[in-house]
Order: structure tokens, then C-alpha cells, then sequence
């Protein structure tokens, strides 16, 4: 019998928390479109991430946001919908920004499907200083309400590392790790 392990990972989170950035580098090329814009991305997009012994299929979704209009209705659906049939969830979470309701409002989502891993993935780390940092993970632990996250992972896309990186591609080997360990 193989130990080949392959799944379905869902990337949410609010808007331009780092999603498409993340599923870019874990991919290695730009298969999702970055900006400063939110709800850049409207549609489910699937990348495919192979190991030598797992395949990831990773699925960068809208930002999950207060909708004022029927498009921000339908692009909380695609999220929803994104996470129903998965076998993990990766949270992005921006490190300079404090968890607020959209924040809590997704870690309840993501309650209400026990079957997924669900791994915390903050962005942006390069943005503050290791203290910072430090409260800002203690912040993330307790937002999860009704679950354990599997993982917490400190990520930056500005540095591509870790913040106690071995080597320069320190963040995106973690995150291959974890994502393959939850399959």
C-alpha cells in the first residue's frame, strides 16, 4: 500500500489578507492576481501542489467580508461553498491588523466543519517586531471558539520566510510541511 495522501485545502479569510500572495508562493507561479484592492479575486481559484509523496489541491477564495450588495452575497457563497467538501482549512489572518468580527464571524464558520484540519496562517509578520508578534499569535489561539487550530504559522511574503527562517525559503517549506501533514 502507497503513503501517497492527496486533499483539498480552502484558503479564507477577509479581503487582502494575503490568500491569493499565499497560494502564489506555495504554488510558485502566479496563478492567482494580486492588488491592494479587496475582492480582487471572485471565484474559487485552484492551484496544485505536489510533494513527493502528497498532492495538495489548494483553492484561493474571495474575501469574506460584510455584504452590502448582491455580488458581496454571492462571493461569502463561493466561500462557503469552498469549504463544505475540504480536508483542510488554511485561515489567513494579516499580523499588522487586530482580529475583528470578520474574523470571528470566519472562525465560527469554519466551526461548523469538525472533519477539516484547520491551520492559522499569519501574513504580513514582516510588518512587526517580534513582541508584536508574539501578542498578535496569543490573539489568533483564542479566536478559535468550538475547535483547536492543527497549526499556527507566522508567514511572510515580503521576506518569503518564516520569522526565525533556516534558510531564505524557510516560510514556504513550513507551510508545504503543515499543509502535507493535514492530508
Amino acid at each position: 500500500m502507497s503513503d501517497f495522501r492527496s486533499g483539498f485545502v480552502a484558503i479564507v479569510g477577509r479581503p487582502n489578507a494575503g490568500k491569493s500572495t499565499l497560494i502564489n508562493a506555495l504554488v510558485g507561479s502566479k496563478i492567482a492576481i494580486t492588488s491592494h484592492h479587496p475582492n480582487t479575486t471572485r471565484h474559487a481559484i485552484r492551484g496544485i501542489l505536489n510533494g513527493p509523496d502528497f498532492q495538495a489541491v489548494l483553492v484561493d477564495t474571495p474575501g469574506v467580508h460584510k455584504p452590502k450588495t448582491l455580488l458581496g452575497h454571492r462571493l461569502n457563497a463561493v466561500v462557503d461553498h469552498s469549504m463544505d467538501s475540504v480536508d483542510a482549512i488554511i485561515m489567513c489572518l494579516p499580523a499588522d491588523e487586530d482580529s475583528g468580527a470578520g474574523d470571528v464571524f470566519i472562525a465560527a464558520e469554519i466551526a461548523k466543519h469538525p472533519k477539516a484540519k484547520k491551520i492559522a496562517v499569519i501574513t504580513k509578520t514582516d510588518l512587526l517586531s517580534k513582541k508584536s508578534l508574539a501578542n498578535r499569535l496569543v490573539g489568533i489561539n483564542n479566536l478559535a471558539k468550538g475547535f483547536v487550530w492543527d497549526e499556527i504559522i507566522p508567514v511572510s511574503a515580503a521576506i518569503n520566510t518564516s520569522p526565525a527562517p533556516e534558510s531564505s525559503s524557510a516560510g514556504k517549506h513550513i507551510m508545504i510541511a503543515s499543509t502535507e501533514s493535514m492530508l
